[in-house]
């Protein structure tokens, strides 16, 4: 009996045995054929992806982490284990080419939502990785940059003048700052996915409050147009807002008022904002007129309607809402601008992530139609 139930044992064993190896054979052979699919996928995807091995597509949007497990496999005969380590996790793959080894990298990944940042940094850094990528907008941010400083405060600082409408103003009735850049501003906050707070600063002391020590901000916005000059000493992001050099006039004066040379006369007095590029464009262009500096830029539109000085330096950006909004001025040369440019956001060197971020940001606004229903809220002219 006992010669009989070992017997039943060992056949029992043996099958258990091949059962196993054959459902070891058989998970091997689809892993296999699934990292075929992902080598084979590389080779024409040289510039990086993020695939979900799954069902062999790249997910659109997320933030893709690399785990420490799979680090530092390249090539197709070490891609198994990275395809292996995904099924057994979150089912992404994330692969790009080395020109300078000639080598095909290959990560198990794991994708946060967008608005995640803070979770994505913690694993990361957890992953002993050096950055996480953006999917939508195709960003790379440093664990170790101004973007992760934000994201670990949990709050962006954002200076602002506060005396721009309709791009930036400061409401001292609520405490509370409006307008398109201000809206911009928590755009940007939204997608780094922390608060925003605002800090006021002034057109004269705009660069030295950007360039202050200790850091004042982590960024300006509101109607400050991209410059040359400005580029020189600090970073700007790209343009998310055509503007140019214009001017308001009392309504009752806008036949007066056709072109520069009109302007550039004795008689004709010229009020603008100091220490901005009003001020600057007056002092290079208008000199015979009578210029006025006057130290609030929000009051120099009620100024000229009430006969304080007959033109106001300002943008096509600014103009129309005054016109709007008080009938006794006029903006004649609104659709003939002196000037054509753009307005961005301005920040210290130093920051290049926090700018590439920024430009990401602005570039997806574009994209989704986020920034053209800013423009058509405000009234603005949406140049993209």
């Amino acid at each position: 009996m006992l010669k009989v139930l070992s017997f039943i044992l060992t056949i029992y064993s043996v099958a258990v045995f091949t059962s196993c190896s054959r459902s070891s054979s058989d998970e091997q052979g689809r892993i296999s054929a699934i990292a075929d699919k992902v080598w084979a996928f590389s080779q024409s995807h040289q510039d990086g992806f993020t695939l979900d091995i799954r069902t062999m597509t790249e997910p659109s949007e997320g933030i893709a982490v690399n785990y420490a497990a799979t680090k530092n496999s390249h090539s197709r005969n070490q891609l198994d284990k990275v395809v292996s380590h995904s099924l057994q996790h979150e089912g992404y793959v994330g692969g790009w080419y080395h020109a300078g080894s000639h080598l095909y990298y290959f990560n198990s990944t794991r994708l946060f939502a967008e608005n995640a940042l803070g979770e994505a940094f913690k694993f990361g850094k957890e992953n002993e990785q050096h950055t996480v990528f953006i999917l939508s907008t195709s960003t790379d941010i440093p664990l170790d940059g101004k973007v992760a400083q934000i994201v670990e405060r949990g709050n962006v600082i954002v200076g602002t003048t506060g005396d721009y409408r309709p791009l930036s103003f400061y409401e001292t009735a609520t405490g509370e700052y409006w307008g398109f850049g201000i809206e911009i501003a928590q755009e940007i906050a939204k997608r780094l996915g922390v608060k925003i707070s605002f800090v006021k600063t002034s057109w004269p002391t705009l660069s030295a409050d950007v360039l202050a020590e200790p850091q004042t901000f982590d960024f300006a916005i509101g109607g400050i147009t991209i410059t040359d000059a400005r580029k020189e000493t600090m970073l700007m992001s790209e343009g998310y807002l055509a503007n140019g050099k214009t001017i308001l006039c009392r309504a009752s004066d806008a036949e007066r008022f056709k072109s520069l040379e009109d302007l550039d006369k004795p008689e004709v007095r010229v009020m603008v904002n100091p220490g901005g590029l009003n001020e600057k464009f007056a002092n290079e262009n208008l000199t015979h007129a009578t210029k006025i500096v006057h130290p609030k830029n929000e009051e120099i539109p009620s100024l000229v309607a009430q006969g304080k000085a007959d033109v106001m330096i300002t943008e096509i950006t600014e103009a129309p809402y005054y016109v709007k909004t008080d009938s006794r001025l006029a903006a004649p040369l609104l659709n003939t601008p002196f000037t054509h440019g753009e307005i961005g956001v301005l920040m210290r060197k130093g920051q290049d992530d926090l700018l590439q971020f920024v430009n990401a940001s602005i570039q997806q606004m574009k994209k989704d139609g986020t920034l053209r229903k800013l423009h058509e809220k405000y009234n603005l002219v949406y140049a993209w």
